[in-house]
């Protein structure tokens, strides 16, 4: 499967080495393209063909895929349009707040229109762990379902109304800053009970990692693997309670709000 990256920023680059990982793509059918020489280097070096053309990048590929920025889009978009094979080629986009309709009337060729979706992941997706969300704006069932499964291949994948793409964003993108930010202040909080740093981080994160497994595994809500380490008058529930008396669930949700 041949696939193209337009833009190998931070996003970009994760998604590349993502394919990778995955072996949804070998190097030698994964082609990236990018004004910058050096975001490029690494993938050149791994065999991966690169380009500062987008429209010679995006030739002979059955994916497109758009890593830039939202006001970058029509900019690449209009660049490619006249290139693109509609019957051949799939069109993937990813930029937060970039419409479908708009999209659509971008590239709209006499009524036609390429499979279209609209992908919001996060940078775990190299870590083959992303949580993702795909917006088939114009796209029959069997390319849809392609498409999850390129993208399941490198995490967890949510097919879902366009409504949602900001919600998706804010829980899942800006979501991993939110739980990295509790680890490091988990890991301050260890320092000062006695930890060395580093061994403070090491057993926050398997902390942490032991927390998901056991809901992912149990299938179980929150509240029913924290009442098994609750015991009365124990030091769990005094901990809880004072981390709610400093507002934490309040902030946490009031956080994941303002990222609307």
């Amino acid at each position: 499967m041949k696939i193209t990256i337009v833009g190998a920023g931070n996003m970009g680059a994760s998604t590349a080495r993502g394919l990778l990982a995955s072996k949804c793509c070998e190097p030698q059918e994964l082609r990236i393209s990018d004004p910058s020489v050096a975001k490029l280097q690494d993938f050149k070096h791994r065999g991966v063909a690169t380009f500062s053309d987008n429209v010679e990048a995006a030739k002979g590929s059955q994916w497109v895929m758009i890593f830039v920025k939202p006001w970058l889009v029509e900019h690449v978009l209009s660049e490619l349009k006249p290139e693109l094979d509609y019957s051949q080629q799939n069109l993937v986009v990813v930029a937060a707040g970039v419409k479908g309709k708009d999209l659509c009337a971008l590239l709209d060729k006499e009524g036609s229109l390429p499979n279209l979706f609209l992908v919001i992941p996060n940078i775990a997706i190299e870590k083959l762990c992303s949580m993702t969300f795909v917006t088939p704006v114009h796209a029959d069932q069997a390319v849809t379902v392609e498409a999850k499964d390129i993208f399941a291949a490198m995490g967890e994948v949510l097919v879902v109304e366009e409504r949602l793409l900001a919600a998706g964003t804010t829980l899942a993108s800006c979501g991993l800053a939110y739980a990295m930010r509790y680890v490091r202040a988990a890991s301050e909080g260890g320092v000062e009970i006695g930890f060395y740093p580093s061994q403070a981080l090491s057993v926050v994160l398997q902390t942490v990692k032991g927390a998901v497994a056991l809901l992912q595994e149990n299938q179980s809500h929150p509240e029913a693997e924290i009442d098994k380490v609750t015991t009365p008058g124990g030091v769990t529930i005094r901990g809880l309670n004072e981390m709610e008396k400093a507002g934490f669930t309040s902030a946490v949700i009031r956080g994941i709000k303002a990222g609307m």
